[in-house]
């Protein structure tokens, strides 16, 4: 009789169990909810946007120390909105050069010599040596390098904001043997101050913008298989 009672205790048991188990998860009925997406799963893609490579990306010039996802700097904007021509001075001296190298595209050089200003006028201003190596020649960039050095010297820090570029017109080009020569005028748009140890304002004016006009030469070997340009030249105009 005893063992009766055990098997009707261990069956209410049982139902207790189930009848708890049913009260926490619930029970399907089939018009449930979706789960929610995973939070931490991102969403995918939309179609068009899958595999798609950006429009224009073959007139991009990939100036060196960058990759074609990389951010161009603070201060540059769309070609569209940029006046990038080549200037009567130079039709000549760009037509030797695409002789001397068929991919040479004015259009596409213009956008990456800007990212490369950006790149140069920032790196200079924080004094980062070793983001200005692969971008200037050995001579130009020993003289980036002292300034420098005399800056830091001095105690004093350089602040500059690009705002913008208004253009970055080709102004003169040649090909001298197999060297390749082209200059940008560049105008933009900056603010520029140097403060001394004392965080004073020795120079410039930290809350004026004012227009910079500056003639950039970079150079390239199109014989060689190295497509980089590098600075070999910076000048100021007016």
């Amino acid at each position: 009789m005893s063992g009766n009672y055990d098997i009707i205790l261990i069956a209410l048991v049982a139902i207790f169990l189930v009848l708890r188990l049913r009260s926490v998860l619930g029970k399907r009925t089939g018009n449930e909810r979706p789960p929610a997406r995973d939070p931490f799963t991102p969403p995918a893609p939309p179609p068009a946007a899958r595999g798609d490579a950006p429009a224009g990306s073959d007139n991009v010039v990939q100036m060196p120390g960058t990759t074609p996802t990389q951010r161009a700097p603070a201060g540059t904007t769309g070609p569209g909105a940029i006046r990038a021509t080549v200037l009567p001075t130079a039709t000549a001296g760009v037509s030797a050069i695409r002789g001397a190298d068929p991919e040479f595209d004015a259009a596409g050089f213009a956008a990456g010599a800007r990212f490369a200003f950006g790149m140069i006028v920032e790196a200079f201003a924080r004094g980062d040596a070793k983001a200005l190596k692969p971008l200037l020649d050995a001579g130009t960039y020993t003289s980036f390098e002292k300034a420098i050095r005399d800056r830091e010297a001095a105690g004093e820090k350089s602040e500059t904001t690009l705002i913008g570029f208004e253009a970055s017109d080709i102004s003169a080009a040649e090909l001298r043997g197999a060297t390749a020569s082209v200059t940008v005028r560049f105008v933009t748009e900056q603010i520029n101050a140097v403060r001394n140890s004392e965080g004073l304002v020795v120079d410039g004016n930290p809350n004026e913008v004012q227009k910079v006009v500056d003639l950039w030469t970079f150079e390239r070997d199109t014989g060689s298989r190295d497509p980089n340009w590098f600075l070999v030249r910076t000048d100021s105009e007016g």
